[in-house]
């Protein structure tokens, strides 16, 4: 990592932690002038400069400059007063950046009232500076922060990104506390923001209104797949596996999609047992052996393996901790592993190989012996030839074989390589590819050839099949002349047949004549006709999206108000006539919906099953009338105490910052004839006897 020179206000912790510091994504990220072919030491033809402004100078920060907000319309800094804010400079093909993801939820987590997580979305491929690109992202990842496309790296140069991901931490007042550049520095950012938060709250300038946002991940998921990853097309049995990555499963169908079989409750954990108990966390690639398929399920960090048989998962490989290790072996679930992307059994053994993409490395899980091997690559994420042990890889995402040697997606650098079996001692050779920031969409032979990220490779009927990913293609390739042309697909995404269109795809496996494709951002599976370049899109009966657990819903520092003793008549519902007491210059959003619970919490057997789970008011708004129907109609003289509580998600007109803002109404009830069907709730009743609580 590359540090600007005049750093002033950062704080010393982040500077001298260098163990932690220099763990970087892209460590290797150059000038222009220092950028160079990895494997030739000639000139890159492509690559991303990187310019700083030095803090001297004293730049007003602000987080202005990119091209889109995403989760939320565009904040000011100076909005943001009171509170410390973390940017996260990421994008969305690094896989240190997605490592990050867990540690900065845990910190909104611990600091939600106090700390505002803002992600600047900043591009390392053309494909990933497109703001829906970025979007359908950041809801497969379930970011609930806001998201800035800084598409043109204006807030990388202003506040010195220099690699990703890079974390700048701003105290309540705007200035710049400091900075720290990859993974694994929770504790770090953990301990400096605690200090920060103790040091406000003591000296009360600290705001902890509680703000939420509105996260993409929070649409309503419809799909029957939700970003699958890979696909497994097994010709002899006619079996079809799904890697349903984003809804946390493994879909198992047939070739034609006929009768689909689930296995995982959708759930995210690492849990064993039967298909409908299992959980998974992000799977992607599989593996058939016999009747044992092997699953690659990356963000739990573990090689899980489903008896086909039984019909039971079980955990084989991986500790369900991200491992740092570059070397070395173990017991299979005595080693903690770093987000295998995919399997491939190695030809003439019984060994897995494991594209490791966390640590840019190809490791080999033994079955028989149940042990766990790092085999090739050295861990440094770049492009090198040469013996297995000394390659470089980087974040290796696919693999195949022709059943004499592997072919590896090495994503990063965007190329194929093949690890060669044959000779007595294995190595690694490039067949298209040069350096991290050589990209491109070129067909030819060769070094004039370019891919653009590509996540996939399969092998059939003498070809090499390449998912293109950000290119939004398939192509096919002959490893011997190292000759690559378009198969279907344009740069153009989409989800159309004809013309066949795809949206980074990500998986691939062939079947006889046919190319299956895990079409990722599209969620769907495609048919690719090799013989005829025609593309179909595979119909999956009878599968549909998980059912998300019930779960009441919560009211944290709701404004409470008990009114007075209200009277209503006979009937089979209650009648809510609802105004919220919004301060002046506010409303609510109409994009969030808003949560509701009625209780009766003195009586059970009051409401009706149906009322009695929390629900939601979808177009949300301001004023609104609540229909509650009861167990069994009500008669003159029964009495029961109602609580209603709702939560709103509240902005100021002139600004897109928005708060939660809860409340909960507490009404004693007595029915009597003649009285008013309603229970209103609104003005000054609304407001009456209104108090914080937490």
């Amino acid at each position: 990592m590359r540090q600007p020179k005049s750093m002033a206000r950062w704080f010393l912790s982040l500077v001298l932690t260098s163990s932690l510091v220099l763990s970087i994504a892209a460590g290797l990220l150059k000038t222009r002038a220092e950028a160079g072919s990895p494997r030739t030491g000639k000139s890159a033809s492509r690559t991303i400069p990187v310019e700083r402004t030095s803090f001297l100078e004293t730049p007003k920060l602000s987080l202005e400059g990119g091209v889109d907000w995403i989760n939320s319309g565009p904040i000011r800094l100076e909005e943001l007063r009171g509170k410390l804010v973390l940017l996260d400079f990421w994008t969305y093909c690094c896989i240190n950046c997605h490592h990050v993801l867990p540690d900065l939820a845990k910190l909104e987590q611990k600091y939600k009232d106090e700390l505002v997580v803002i992600g600047v979305h900043s591009p390392k491929f053309d494909e990933e500076r497109q703001t829906e690109n970025i979007r359908r992202k950041v809801a497969e990842y379930q970011i609930k922060h806001p998201v800035i496309n800084d598409a043109n790296q204006v807030l990388w140069n202003r506040f010195g990104a220099d690699s990703w991901p890079t974390m700048v931490l701003i105290d309540v007042d705007g200035t710049p506390i400091g900075k720290v550049s990859g993974e694994g520095n929770y504790a770090i950012l953990d301990h400096e923001i605690g200090l920060r938060v103790a040091k406000h709250k003591a000296k009360g300038d600290l705001n902890t209104t509680p703000l939420q946002f509105s996260a993409e991940s929070d649409k309503p998921d419809t799909a029957p797949l939700l970003y699958p990853g890979k696909v497994l097309a097994d010709e002899k049995t006619k079996q079809l596996f799904i890697a349903d990555t984003a809804h946390n499963r493994i879909v198992l169908t047939d070739l034609d999609g006929r009768k689909a079989v689930v296995v995982g409750s959708g759930g995210i954990g690492l849990v064993d047992g039967d298909y409908a108990k299992a959980e998974f966390n992000r799977p992607q690639g599989l593996c058939l052996v016999e009747n044992t398929l092997y699953v690659a399920d990356t963000e739990n960090h573990a090689i899980r393996a489903i008896d086909l048989k039984t019909k039971k998962v079980s955990t084989v490989a991986g500790t369900g901790q991200q491992g740092h290790r570059r070397s070395g072996a173990g017991a299979g679930k005595a080693t903690s592993l770093s987000s295998p992307w995919d399997l491939v059994l190695i030809p003439g053994t019984k060994t897995l190989a494991i594209a490791m993409a966390g640590t840019h490395q190809i490791w080999r899980y033994d079955i028989p012996s149940d042990s766990v091997t790092i085999w090739a690559g050295e861990g440094r994420e770049n492009i090198e030839d040469g013996p297995v042990h000394t390659a470089l890889f980087s974040q290796p995402s696919g693999l195949a074989t022709d059943g004499h040697n592997l072919f590896v997606a090495d994503s990063e650098v965007s190329a194929i390589r093949e690890i060669v079996l044959d000779k007595r001692k294995p190595v690694v050779r490039t067949i298209v590819g040069q350096g991290l920031f050589v990209f491109a969409d070129v067909d030819g032979k060769g070094d004039v050839v370019r891919l653009q990220h590509c996540l996939g490779v399969a092998y059939g009927n003498g070809k090499l099949y390449i998912a293109d990913t950000y290119n939004n293609k398939i192509k096919v390739c002959d490893p011997a002349t190292r000759a690559v042309e378009t198969l279907v697909g344009n740069k153009q995404s989409g989800e159309s047949n004809d013309p066949p269109r795809f949206y980074q795809p990500g998986g691939l496996s062939v079947a006889g004549t046919n190319l299956y494709v895990a079409d990722t951002n599209n969620g769907l599976i495609r048919v690719v006709d090799l013989g005829e370049k025609t593309v179909k899109t595979l119909e999956i009966a009878g599968l549909t999206p998980p059912t998300p657990p019930k779960r009441n819903p919560t009211f944290p520092k709701a404004k409470t108000a008990t009114l007075e003793p209200t009277k209503v008549g006979p009937g089979k519902e209650l009648t809510f006539e609802v105004t919220l007491p919004l301060e002046p210059g506010y409303k609510v959003s109409p994009d969030v919906a808003m949560p509701y619970l009625v209780e009766t919490p003195e009586k059970i057997g009051i409401l009706a099953t149906a009322a009695t789970g929390g629900q939601k008011l979808d177009p949300p708004a301001e004023s609104f009338t609540i229909k509650v129907p009861l167990a069994g109609p009500t008669k003159a003289g029964d009495s029961f105490t109602v609580k209603l509580s709702v939560g709103s998600f509240v902005c100021s007109k002139d600004s897109s910052l928005c708060a939660v803002k809860n409340y909960v109404w507490t009404i004693p009830v007595t029915v009597a004839t003649g009285a008013p069907d309603q229970i209103r709730i609104g003005g000054s009743t609304a407001e009456k006897s209104v108090k914080a609580t937490d």
